[in-house]
């Protein structure tokens, strides 16, 4: 049967995707543009479901262990190659990044996928907030490349630095961080790391506890 491998890493991708909100719909897996431009529809469903990569009920698609693996790999991919446009190449508009990470996440070899992450210093979110799938290299937290991306206690005193992300875990967090202007994109000095931390924000000198100065990553 020629079904395109895109459809199937397609409906794969978005089975994983609308998992994380909550729904399994086929009916609206079929109105997704990518799935149709890949030529996805009822007939690569069934075919998915008889490779074992796939289980439907009705109107609802789940995942079995083969398709989560396969899935799996597919959202990693894509939401790595988002932040490698993002945070390295600054690329900022929704839909060149929504294409080009769509066109890496159906090329990108694990080794080649390894070494963004590793790069990127193993990302624990994309751009939007939602996790990415941990690699071999999260894991064994190995790296033969130097993170691009590190935490802000990482960073050399005096070097101007542009925060990234932040992974508070204190949900409340985030809200403090952004009113003293600590948010992805702005740019910051480390002015000392001891006794206490202490960084530059514009004209603001701002003195941090080390476990938030942990949850900043920066380039």
């Amino acid at each position: 049967m020629g079904i395109d491998q895109r459809a199937i890493d397609e409906v794969l991708e978005f089975v994983w995707a609308k998992r994380e909100e909550g729904e399994n719909s086929i009916a609206k897996l079929l109105c997704v543009d990518e799935i149709k431009r890949t030529g996805g529809d009822r007939q690569t469903i069934d075919y998915m479901a008889d490779l074992g990569l796939v289980v439907t009920d009705g109107d609802k698609i789940t995942l079995t262990e083969l398709g989560e693996k396969g899935a799996e790999g597919i959202v990693r991919r894509h939401r790595l190659a988002e932040r490698l446009l993002t945070d390295v190449l600054e690329v900022e508009d929704d839909e060149i990044l929504e294409t080009h990470a769509c066109s890496f996440e159906h090329s990108l070899s694990p080794v080649v996928t390894d070494s963004i992450c590793t790069l990127l210093g193993h990302p624990p979110t994309c751009p939007h907030g939602l996790a990415i799938p941990k690699g071999e290299c999260c894991i064994k937290a190995a790296s033969e490349i130097a993170p691009l991306v590190r935490p802000l206690t990482e960073a050399p005193v005096g070097l101007n630095v542009r925060i990234v992300y932040i992974v508070p875990t204190v949900t409340k967090r985030i809200d403090k961080l952004g009113n003293m202007g600590l948010v992805p994109g702005s740019i910051v000095k480390l002015i000392q790391k001891k006794p206490a931390f202490v960084i530059e924000i514009g004209e603001t000198t701002l003195a941090l506890d080390p476990d938030i100065v942990k949850e900043v990553y920066v380039r």
